[in-house]
């Protein structure tokens, strides 16, 4: 069953009757909506005024929905997760613990090999200069020692948009890619946690201060899906400075585009958990590739 992304961006009191959530209005206490408990994967809280009550949180974290606060500025601040999502976590978690580092390091070339394939076929998709990406790509090592993501960053955003410049606080569009990929690490955390494993232990992110350093592994292959919705919209309107509550909806649409993993189309949410299952057998020594998608 394919889970809903539920957004939430005015005043409202959040309830639990029946299996079902309850959307309530703040002023009048009329029902504005139920949605079925086992329906939600991820639900995002955008305004201050926003009550919700502590049964309905347990009642979601035990069905390992993502719960997202939104800051001042209506950014992505923070997530909530169960901290355990799988029967065996216990077991899982000791061979994420006990990874050898020659593991890490190939599990990681891998990441880096599908995230730079992404990219070069979505710069051949929008018919810009793809070429030097397969080189890029070729020469990654174990661990990726040369930092050939990096290199490989450099052109891709010289060439994805039009006199752009990456920069997490930059002009437009960066603040659409920064919600995109703020929902989409989301969507890798609660994947993560449902296979049995730990959000914080990377294969090579390592930052002390960041506790997701795994769904940043994780998520990489999957920006590119990211960069493409922000171009879709681009060909549309301008992307403000402020995000609109209508755009901010097609990028919380992420979660439902298909993509192709393991010769299966799915949607995102479900393609993101068959490569959080199949990093855990990598761990376990029952696989040797992790399972990542293939933009078409």
């Amino acid at each position: 069953m394919i889970k809903r992304t539920i957004y939430i961006g005015t005043p409202a009191y959040l309830s639990i009757k029946h299996q079902q959530m309850v959307i309530r209005d703040v002023e009048s206490d009329a029902i504005k909506g139920k949605i079925p408990i086992e329906d939600i994967g991820l639900l995002m809280l955008d305004h201050w005024q926003i009550t919700i009550t502590h049964l309905l949180i347990i009642k979601l974290q035990g069905n390992n929905t993502c719960i997202i606060s939104c800051d001042e500025q209506h950014l992505p601040f923070a997530a909530m997760l169960p901290f355990t999502g799988h029967t065996e976590h216990s077991e899982r978690l000791k061979y994420q613990i006990n990874a050898s580092e020659p593991l890490k390091k190939q599990l990681w070339k891998q990441t880096v090999e599908a995230k730079i394939s992404q990219q070069m076929l979505l710069l051949k998709k929008i018919g810009q200069p793809y070429e030097k990406m397969v080189e890029y790509m070729f020469a990654i090592k174990s661990g990726d020692t040369t930092n050939m993501e990096g290199k490989a960053a450099q052109f891709y955003w010289k060439h994805i948009f039009n006199n752009f410049t990456r920069l997490p606080d930059g002009e437009s569009p960066n603040n659409a890619l920064n919600y995109g990929y703020a929902i989409l690490r989301a969507m890798v955390a609660r994947a993560l946690v449902s296979s049995g494993l730990n959000t914080t232990l990377g294969i090579f992110h390592r930052n002390k201060y960041n506790a997701y350093c795994l769904a940043d592994d994780i998520m990489e292959p999957y920006r590119p899906y990211v960069d493409a919705l922000v171009l879709e919209i681009l060909k549309t309107e301008p992307i403000p400075a402020e995000l609109t509550t209508q755009l901010k909806a097609k990028l919380l649409s992420i979660a439902t585009v298909d993509v192709q993993i393991m010769q299966k189309t799915r949607p995102m949410m479900v393609a993101i958990t068959s490569t959080t299952a199949s990093f855990v057998k990598c761990l376990m020594g029952e696989s040797r590739l992790i399972a990542y998608p293939i933009l078409y």
